[in-house]
């Protein structure tokens, strides 16, 4: 029983599929680029939505550092302006008053101002502050989690370690029981931009909230249970409302403020920096300047209303990856020529784009540079396969056919697409010629057979390019006689009037031949049958040799009737082939012959060119 290969092409596709799978499961080396694409779709994004009012940023800007130089100095300031600023603010009853700076280290030149900035906050349970969590390999001489975790807000493991210990650094300038504390690390991808933010960072098991996490849980919105977030970006890097740190804090200063009583009322105070001189700046998919109290604001936006996004799992791009490989794969496997796999590729590359857009728009983030990427590479493999392919076929067509056919022909086929496979096996009407030689015989036996060999190669030459002239094809020499038909490889309408034109050129070659062997050619003289009727053309042989012939009784028949022109003419053809030249020559009536291998005699005619 004969085995069953798969296609050449179906195996690259699904060695693509597994190089696919190896690249989104383990390898990630397009991450990159994957991540750039979605960068620019979440920012499109971005850019049509709106950042919740009441998330409101007081901003230590450009402005802020230097309007206040005057009043409170270079930054950073005594802690008691950001006291001052937080009883102005706390008398509109904020939501939250949430810091995105950083009191490490308590002011030891201005023990007073720290003292007033503790005494201020100590009045309120809505007040949040950073911390950080160190690098890991400080831990030993970090705190002791089973001795503070708790007290800090720190989630423990099931089953905690007594000794463990973590680096964190602590608001130090403010009193613990004022300490209601997040981390603010900042998350970058490998390649430096920020797409998510911590909700939970681990510190030996134990769990760290971030801040948003923090101040989050404490107002009541869910937090998901996830170590991180997926930002949902909503507008520009400086989406949610600025107020100027030294506009604001003017204003409360004053007897009669300005600004409405209600500014901050039910409202989450942000309080941090977008000066780029304090270099709290970050690099996100939205900006590469983005404000770190941005970025913070947008991670409370997210968990308030929920507008985080979600990502589409490793193994439903995988799906999607393999699914348009074997679309593909399946396309060129039967025969899709590459131009039209383009014409389907293109829009679904550009569908898979729009999918990928719209599911931004939903907040699920799908990542298709991997299947667009590993498709159109394919692509590219395949096609170039299928050129080398069609082009090994033309040179085997040109190299098979240029024996039998005229050079340009054999041209117009390749030019056509057709191939030595395509045309075999091919059923139609043909109109074959024989050619013999009389009085080979009597040639022989007066010279050698070098001078033989000679004589024939040489007019064999002459009548094959008369042959290839006419657009025949040549079937084969068979010892002194020469066979030849028309109407394949390359269909011909005109088969029989070009065969009938190509014998009477024959035998004006033959003459001439005879008059350039002198004496040697009085015995030298032809004999040309032709018909035209139905009969098979391919490749037939054995799997080390084949060749490109004729077979059926127009092939026998037209043999028969060059058998028949002995003493006749040198030319006969049958009435079917007179048939089809219509007017195109006269022809003399022979009369009918008894021919072997039929029954009913068959009437045969001499061609005779017009007379002009």
């Amino acid at each position: 029983m004969r085995s069953i290969r798969p296609s050449p092409l179906l195996l690259l596709a699904a060695a693509f599929v597994l190089a696919a799978a190896v690249e989104l499961f383990w390898l990630q080396r397009l991450k990159p680029l994957e991540n750039r694409l979605s960068d620019t779709f979440v920012r499109l994004h971005a850019l049509s939505q709106q950042a919740d009012p009441d998330i409101v940023i007081v901003d230590i800007d450009e402005k802020s550092l230097a309007q206040m130089a005057d009043t409170a100095g270079s930054y950073p300031w005594p802690r008691a302006v950001h006291g001052e600023l937080v009883e102005g603010i706390e008398r509109q009853q904020p939501k939250a008053i949430v810091f995105d700076i950083l009191f490490t280290d308590p002011d030891i030149y201005r023990k007073d101002s720290d003292a007033y900035f503790n005494q201020a906050v100590s009045a309120y349970s809505n007040i949040y502050f950073p911390m950080l969590r160190l690098p890991p390999t400080g831990d030993a001489q970090g705190i002791p989690l089973a001795e503070y975790g708790r007290q800090l807000g720190f989630e423990p493991p099931p089953a905690p370690n007594p000794e463990a210990k973590a680096a964190v650094a602590l608001p130090g300038a403010l009193a613990p029981e004022n300490w209601r504390l997040g981390a603010i690390n900042f998350l970058e991808d490998p390649d430096g931009i920020g797409r998510r933010y911590y909700l939970y960072l681990d510190a030996r098991g134990w769990r760290i909230p971030s801040l948003p996490a923090r101040v989050a849980k404490d107002l009541g919105y869910p937090v998901p249970a996830a170590n991180t977030l997926l930002l949902g970006w909503r507008g520009p890097a400086l989406a949610h409302r600025h107020i100027s740190y030294a506009d604001l804090y003017e204003d409360l200063a004053r007897q009669k403020p300005r600004r409405p009583a209600d500014e901050f009322k039910d409202k989450i105070v942000v309080i941090g920096a977008s000066a780029a001189g304090l270099h709290d700046i970050r690099s996100t998919p939205v900006d590469s300047l983005h404000p770190a109290v941005e970025i913070l604001a947008t991670a409370l936006d997210n968990l308030k209303n929920r507008g985080y996004m979600g990502e589409a799992g490793k193994g439903a791009v995988f799906a999607l990856a393999a699914l348009l490989l074997a679309g593909l794969g399946a396309a060129f496997s039967r025969g899709l020529s590459p131009l039209k796999a383009a014409a389907g590729l293109v829009p679904a590359s550009l569908a898979l784009l729009g999918a990928e857009y719209l599911a931004v728009g939903r907040l699920v983030l799908l990542p298709i540079f991997v299947p667009l990427a590993f498709g159109w590479t394919y692509y590219l493999a395949a096609t170039v396969y299928v050129y080398l392919k069609e082009r090994k076929a033309r040179e085997e067509t040109v190299r098979t056919f240029n024996r039998f056919l005229d050079p340009r022909v054999v041209k117009e086929l390749v030019d056509r697409g057709q191939t030595a496979e395509s045309l075999s096996g091919r059923g139609g009407e043909l109109t074959v010629l024989f050619s013999d030689i009389r009085g080979f015989t009597t040639l022989s036996e007066a010279h050698t057979p070098h001078e033989i060999v000679d004589l024939l190669n040489q007019y064999f030459s002459r009548q094959v390019e008369v042959i290839f002239r006419h657009g025949g094809t040549l079937d084969k020499f068979i010892g002194d006689a020469i066979m030849a038909f028309w109407g394949a490889p390359a269909e011909d309408e005109k088969q029989a009037e070009h065969a009938v034109a190509c014998a009477l050129e024959m035998v004006d070659t033959l003459l001439a031949f005879k008059q350039e062997l002198g004496a040697m050619g009085e015995t030298f003289d032809v004999g040309i049958g032709i018909h035209t009727g139905p009969a098979v053309v391919g490749f037939i042989g054995s799997e080390q040799r084949q060749d490109y012939t004729a077979i059926g009784d127009t092939v026998n028949l037209s043999s028969r009737i060059e058998g028949q022109t002995k003493g006749v003419a040198r030319i006969l053809v049958s009435s079917d082939t007179v048939a089809r030249c219509g007017s195109a020559f006269d022809f003399v009536d022979h009369g009918s012959y008894k021919v072997k291998g039929r029954t009913q005699e068959v009437q045969l005619f001499e061609p005779r060119r017009k007379n002009p």
